[in-house]
């Protein structure tokens, strides 16, 4: 998202998506915005900075990495599967450093979002209150329930990923400029 110009308001707030129900559209919404946080304070740390680890917190790149696979984890339970080899050790990834160009690592981002957002599009308003279980243990829970937990999970992460990208801009600047 550039930053020149007015800038939107958050995407809830721009009545799109009026053709989906309230619930998923408040879902594609949380992704959209995350998205577009992402571009904003993400898009010009070089790839030092998006591993770089202030104070001790998880790194960018950990945030952009673990919002793409818990999505993808928490669709796949809602759409009544079970998580695949790929997706368990891609779980065991997210923690590593990511070797990727950060241009590269913003693009699989995005397009991680879009495939999130086809698969949250294929849920009906008559869905939601299906019951669906998480993981090993079962644990019971809805498909509405898996959604919200979606919107939830992704701002919560990306909140997480703006602080850290703020500090890592603030820790590179000159201190002539603080």
């Amino acid at each position: 998202m550039a930053t020149t110009g007015a800038q939107l308001p958050e995407p809830w707030l721009r009545g799109t998506l009026t053709e989906v129900p309230a619930v998923i559209r408040a879902v594609l919404h949380a992704l959209e915005l995350a998205r577009e946080d992402a571009e904003r304070w993400c898009g010009e740390l070089t790839g030092l900075e998006l591993n770089t680890r202030p104070m001790g917190l998880p790194p960018v790149a950990f945030h952009l990495r673990h919002i793409s696979g818990s999505v993808d984890r928490l669709l796949t339970y809602a759409e009544a599967r079970e998580l695949n080899e790929e997706q368990l050790a891609e779980l065991k990834r997210e923690a590593e450093p990511a070797g990727a160009l950060p241009r590269t690592l913003l693009l699989q981002f995005g397009e991680s979002m879009d495939r999130a957002a086809e698969r949250i599009r294929a849920f009906a308003r008559a869905d939601l209150e299906a019951a669906r279980f998480v993981g090993r243990k079962q644990l019971p829970t809805s498909v509405g329930g898996l959604l919200v937990h979606v919107a939830d999970h992704t701002q919560r992460h990306t909140g997480q990923m703006v602080t850290t990208a703020k500090l890592v801009r603030a820790s590179s600047e000159p201190t002539s400029s603080r």
